[in-house]
């Protein structure tokens, strides 16, 4: 039994540390299994004694038309083993005679983002489910996962094998992986771009080039490894050659800030100053503070062009959070205090060249992307509708406005919680999940102007058990509060364009913690009476462009939080609507939660489902009662006005 109180005024908590028929027109799927030489249940005459389900899959576009293009489809367990493996027809696909049990689906698909959903498949019926799939680019590791998708499942782990290693920088422990994946799956793009990641970590930039050569023969388009090769043409001094990388690179994946940086690189070694300002300018519009470090060699462009000032503010924007860049200090005092006029080459030989690695390493993308926990909200800005604008404080203003009305509007409101934990081990694969479901009950109200509080119950259900991993989450529906009058203040938002989600226009909004405004939505607690450690929180929500309810919010930290060995963090909210009992008035509340964390090297990634939903207005006579034996809260006539 838990109670969590919350005033935001202060501290917004999440106690993330508590120590306590189309059939016709589908493909049939693959036979392969994980039962072996048992068979499907149902075959050989036993279907009246074996009880199956059938789970028809949809695979559809955000704005609710099918996938027309080939999708793979996995069905896998929910311990991670492969199960059955399909692909889609118009945007469909039937696995028949399947155990009853609940699975993992897995859909990858070219010029989409990878989805990924479970269901329940229910004896002796046919179970639909619809997957969404986000536009992701036109080709690039969305089409290569295709591709992986398609290995045989033992591949597909020693492949994953073979990543942790490499992220770890373990490459001799890596290469017997990497020969083992090579064995079963040969002439596979992606383990020929590992293999050059594992000569790049022995220092044998030869025999890698050699593998990225080869990667881009058996795929041209792998964003990875033409990032790698115009890394090593810079340090090769071909910056032309390493333009040429880059620039199909940003074909490739057009929202990634990551070409567009080390491509101002390689412009300004030819003298190309204006293109160098260009494209670090465009690097730092979709990379945000993770394209921070192109800001020295944007300062420098700028100050060969004559703008000193304008380059002096560059550098100290840079050097508030990159206080440690030793040479970017030194080009702001060589800007702030000329001792004698320097030609262009002498100020590029005194600052640029000590930074073309520091500005080639920051940019070059993951040599190996994590297997489990998804991209930083800024590594590329998802795709928005061309040639719309977004009036960033009309948008920001209403979804406030929403947000006042459910604070006037809900005195609390019941749910039924359901979490669902993984354990990700060293190789990057999940365990069988740990179970847990709650009565959950929110109280929210103003306790006084400024200042909002949000009180939390839970009570374990018979037969349930508790938090997994000896760790609450709790004060996720809250978060949306970014968006409140009294706190979106504290965030620099950005209106990125008009976008599609779940068949619906949405404005889709960046936003970022202000450094000179408190930090007062989220914190880490040791222990629920511990020492809180407030979160910088960046991230994206993408506001319903009819009504301005927030439909889906992403969140990151801002930066790792090592007094506390938090290394990551991603937090996905996507949200519904639910009405009043009365059906007078209807508010937009978390459905499906999951948060993704590495911290003291456990990883783990949770699943919180809301349903069941029932909301009771400030004026409503039936009160709901706190789980017993806590608290309750204060009648209705003694809330503050």
């Amino acid at each position: 039994m838990f109670r969590t109180r919350t005033d935001l005024c202060i501290l917004l908590s999440i106690v993330c540390a508590s120590v306590l028929s189309a059939e016709a027109l589908a493909q049939t799927a693959t036979s392969g299994n994980a039962l072996g030489n048992r068979g499907l249940p149902g075959e050989g005459g036993l279907h009246s004694v074996i009880a199956t389900a059938n789970v028809d899959i949809y695979v559809q576009e955000p704005n609710g038309a099918p996938v027309e293009s080939l999708a793979v489809v996995t069905l896998t367990t929910l311990a991670g083993q492969v199960y059955q493996q399909g692909t889609t027809k118009a945007g469909y696909v039937r696995f028949n005679d399947v155990p009853p049990t609940e699975y993992r689906i897995q859909v990858v698909a070219p010029a989409y983002e990878r989805a990924t959903k479970n269901v329940d498949a229910l004896a002796n019926s046919s179970t639909r489910v619809t997957i969404v799939l986000r536009p992701g680019s036109n080709s690039g590791d969305t089409a290569l996962a295709a591709g992986l998708a398609s290995m045989p499942p033992k591949a597909q782990k020693e492949m994953a094998k073979a990543m942790e290693m490499l992220r770890a920088s373990k490459p001799n422990v890596a290469r017997g992986h990497l020969d083992a994946a090579n064995r079963l799956a040969p002439n596979q793009a992606e383990v020929s771009y590992l293999f050059g990641v594992y000569s790049s970590q022995l220092d044998d930039w030869t025999q890698a080039k050699a593998h990225w050569t080869e990667t881009l023969e058996l795929y041209p388009r792998h964003f990875r490894a033409l990032l790698s090769l115009s890394e090593i043409s810079i340090r090769e001094k071909k910056p032309r050659e390493a333009a040429e990388y880059l620039k199909r690179a940003s074909e490739v994946e057009p929202s990634s800030w990551r070409p567009h940086a080390i491509l101002a690189e390689a412009y300004y070694m030819q003298h190309s100053r204006d293109e160098a300002m260009k494209e670090a300018e465009r690097a730092l519009e979709l990379g945000r503070g993770q394209a921070a470090m192109v800001q020295p060699l944007l300062a420098q462009c700028l100050a060969e062009r004559g703008d000193r000032d304008k380059a002096i503010s560059t550098l100290q924007v840079y050097l508030q959070d990159h206080g440690v860049d030793a040479a970017a200090k030194k080009q702001l005092e060589s800007l702030q205090n000329p001792k004698a006029p320097a030609t262009s080459t002498d100020v590029a030989g005194s600052t640029n060249e000590v930074d073309m690695s520091t500005l080639i390493a920051a940019a070059k993308a993951l040599p190996v992307p994590s297997s489990w926990m998804p991209l930083d909200v800024d590594d590329k800005m998802p795709p928005v509708e061309p040639g719309t604008s977004c009036a960033l404080d009309e948008v920001v203003q209403n979804a406030g406005k929403r947000l006042q009305e459910l604070v006037k509007n809900v005195d609390r409101f019941t749910a039924t919680e359901l979490v669902s934990d993984e354990s990700i081990n060293k190789w990057g694969l999940p365990s069988s999940p740990e179970k847990a479901q709650f009565d959950y009950i929110v109280s929210m109200e103003e306790t006084r102007r400024g200042a909002l509080s949000v009180e939390e119950y839970r009570e374990r259900r018979a037969a349930s058990k508790d938090f997994p991993e000896a760790v609450m989450t709790s004060g996720l529906p809250a978060l949306v509060v970014i968006f409140h009058p009294y706190y979106a203040g504290n965030y620099e938002m950005t209106c990125e364009g008009l976008a599609r989600w779940n068949s619906r226009l949405a404005w889709q909004v960046h936003f970022r913690q202000r450094k000179d405004k408190p930090n007062t939505i989220r914190s880490y607690r040791m222990g629920l009476e511990g020492q809180g450690y407030p979160v910088a929180l960046k991230g994206r929500a993408w506001i319903a462009a009819d009504s301005y309810q927030i439909v889906r919010l992403e969140t990151n930290m801002v930066a790792p939080m090592p007094q506390i060995r938090l290394a990551a963090e991603h937090v996905n909210i996507e949200y519904a609507p639910v009405q009043f009992r009365n059906g007078a008035l209807e508010m937009w509340l978390p459905a499906n939660v999951e948060v993704y964390y590495d911290w003291k090297g456990r990883r783990v990634h949770r699943r919180h489902t809301f349903s069941n939903y029932l909301l009771f207005s400030v004026d409503d006579k039936q009160k709901i009662s706190a789980p017993k034996g806590q608290e309750a809260a204060p009648p209705e006539n003694e809330k503050p006005n």
